[in-house]
């Protein structure tokens, strides 16, 4: 599996990136949205892990680009707010999935598949 992780914090994506590593072949990162943009048109990942705030381009724009280019893309938010209006909005994006930094292990489930 070729993953990408889009985090702004460097240690954060360390630490995704630990946690993730048993279950990918190859892993790329990045700690925007907009490069995360390009990375999936160079790379077409089979996985976006995806942090909302990231800048000048956030998340669900990021995915909502993602998405606007692959229908295929499979993009999960990963976030330390868990709040009904932002599944909803990331929804609308058109994520593949939602996950709340404090339970990394939820993504056990789509690193699986």
């Amino acid at each position: 599996m070729k993953l990408l992780i889009v985090e702004d914090n460097p240690s954060v994506r360390r630490i995704i990136k630990s946690f993730a590593a048993q279950y990918a072949d190859e892993i790329l990162e990045c700690g925007n949205g907009e490069e995360s943009f390009l990375l999936y048109c160079d790379h077409k990942p089979d996985l976006v892990l995806m942090d909302i705030n990231l800048g000048e381009t956030d998340g669900l724009a990021a995915t909502r680009k993602i998405n606007q280019f692959d229908s295929h893309a499979k993009v999960i938010i990963v976030t330390n707010y868990d709040e009904p209006d932002l599944r909803q909005l990331a929804d609308e994006a058109g994520a593949f999935g939602f996950v709340a930094k404090e339970n990394l292990n939820e993504l056990v489930s789509f690193l699986k598949n």
